[in-house]
């Protein structure tokens, strides 16, 4: 027979196990299977706007059987270098997975997207990251390697067309410090930036494509995964 401190364990245990499955209920595990993770590049400037920076955005994909989605979760978890992350900075994270799910023709209702902004910088603005996150989506979903030397700096709207950003001459001689050899820009910008511009691009050694969707972007910025 058990003893009273036993007999007075089992409601304990009974809740217990009763959490366990409610929770394993709501938030499904996924096997590694369906994990699908990618690093981007992106470019930025500090809030003085005089000063560029570097940062590379952890996206990972998983699936959910429940359909529910597209969930879009950020770590922003100090840990490891992640920044916080301001709202039109999320929101061009939001953008960039529709575009994303559309460009690889998917409805995004299985798509549980995890982003971790890994940065030096103790908070991150804006929207021109969106256009390498969406991106750096596509890469995971179909498995491809991004390319370790180009970036792309631009805001991405939901039909995948890539807007133009602020501070554009900044980030490019930026991304040449940190020995990129391309960036990509919204398609018509420096024309309206510096008549210099193409002068400046090759002082600083990097070569500077303009593109005006994520579909032109895509294959620039990635290596099909053999």
């Amino acid at each position: 027979m058990l003893g009273n401190s036993a007999t007075r364990k089992i409601p304990h245990l009974v809740f217990l196990l009763s959490s366990i499955i409610l929770c394993a209920q709501a938030f499904p595990l996924w096997s590694a299977e369906s994990r699908r993770v990618a690093t981007v590049p992106a470019v930025g400037v500090l809030s003085d706007g005089q000063t560029g920076i570097i940062h590379y955005i952890v996206l990972q994909i998983d699936q959910d059987s429940r359909q529910e989605g597209p969930t879009v979760q950020f770590n922003e978890i100090n840990l490891g270098g992640g920044s916080i992350v301001s709202e039109d900075w999320k929101e061009g994270v939001r953008q960039a997975v529709t575009a994303a799910t559309e460009a690889v023709g998917e409805d995004g209702r299985g798509w549980v997207v995890t982003v971790k902004n890994r940065s030096s910088n103790a908070l991150t603005e804006g929207m021109s990251a969106s256009g390498a996150v969406a991106v750096g989506l596509v890469a995971a979903w179909r498995g491809d390697d991004i390319k370790p030397q180009v970036t792309l700096t631009g805001k991405i709207l939901p039909d995948g067309r890539i807007d133009p950003v602020g501070a554009l001459l900044i980030k490019i001689e930026t991304a040449a410090r940190a020995q990129f050899t391309t960036i990509l820009v919204p398609r018509g910008q420096p024309a309206t930036v510096d008549k210099d511009f193409l002068q400046l691009a090759t002082r600083w050694n990097i070569k500077v494509i303009e593109v005006t969707t994520l579909e032109e972007a895509y294959p620039l910025m990635t290596t099909p995964r053999r």
